[in-house]
């Protein structure tokens, strides 16, 4: 029972986010190359393991204030179904043997994947309570997740619009998080986080307004002028599939008051996927036939 809690603290819904190292892959028109491949999909793996040491840092940090949340207080360590020693002493293991192993994979990712882990434990501690570095660190985080895969493949030809695209996507994530957060917290929001109390819906609705136009506009530059996309330009083709996935997460977010759990979104509204679907398919089909 108890392992069965740890596997839950460490949210394995969440690891969803680490798919973002597999970009150099495929960017890199390495997706087919078994050796790249195997080398990513082990990273994947070590950046789940950090990242499930991380949350559980972060609920033991957390633990008094998740009680006050509706839905946080069902979690593992909140709720008591968990012990914080069985937890701190898995936070402190992970991290001991995963970092090694990363360095072992590659010495340039296993810079990345320490890198990561500390800015998550700064956010743990300390970040996640300043109003709008909040957003950006985990914004940061995302990027990171992105450089992770570069060595892992040997990256030639991958494009650091990449980067500016998926900060953008990552900060306007973040801010529609904490909209959501503040929705349903209200005047107790500053209770469960410090930075909580320093949003207001109005000021989130201008971020998330300014990051999506950003977003979109980033992603249909990279479509043109990246220099290792066809030359006939075919990838812009994929810009009406974003569209369509940032404005359906949006009707999400503003009509059906969803955007707490951002992975849960992915993973159940099927339009959603179908429309994230059709955008890796075309990216895929473009890069390697184009």
């Amino acid at each position: 029972m108890s392992l069965k809690a740890l596997l839950e603290a460490m949210r394995p819904k969440q690891w969803a986010k680490n798919i973002f190292v597999f970009a150099p892959l495929v960017f890199d028109l390495k997706l087919f190359h078994p050796i790249y491949l195997a080398r990513t999909i082990a990273g994947f793996f070590l950046l789940c393991l950090i990242s499930g040491a991380v949350y559980l840092i972060n609920d033991l940090v957390d633990a008094e204030k998740d009680r006050q949340h509706p839905r946080k207080r069902n979690r593992p360590i909140a709720s008591g179904r968990l012990s914080p020693r069985l937890a701190l002493a898995a936070a402190i293991l992970i991290p001991l043997v995963g970092l090694p192993l990363g360095f072992y994979l590659d010495p340039l990712f296993g810079a990345i994947l320490a890198a990561y882990f500390v800015l998550q434990i700064a956010y743990s501690f300390a970040l996640k309570n300043s109003v709008i570095i909040d957003a950006m660190t985990v914004a940061a985080g995302f990027v990171l997740r992105v450089a992770a895969g570069i060595p892992l493949v040997e990256a030639e030809r991958f494009s650091p619009w990449i980067y500016t695209c998926m900060g953008l996507l990552a900060l306007f994530i973040s801010f529609s998080k904490r909209r959501h957060e503040l929705t349903l917290l209200g005047e107790n929001a500053d209770n469960h986080r410090e930075s909580l109390g320093e949003y207001t819906i109005s000021l989130l609705d201008q971020f998330i307004l300014i990051v999506t136009a950003a977003t979109l506009v980033a992603y249909t530059l990279y479509t043109f002028s990246a220099p290792n996309l066809p030359p006939n330009h075919t990838m812009m083709l994929t810009v009406p599939f974003v569209l369509y996935a940032v404005f359906r997460y949006l009707y999400l977010v503003y009509v059906k008051g969803l955007g707490g759990e951002p992975e849960e979104i992915v993973l159940r509204d099927r339009p959603l996927q179908v429309g994230v679907l059709l955008w890796g398919l075309a990216v895929i089909l473009i890069m390697y036939l184009g």
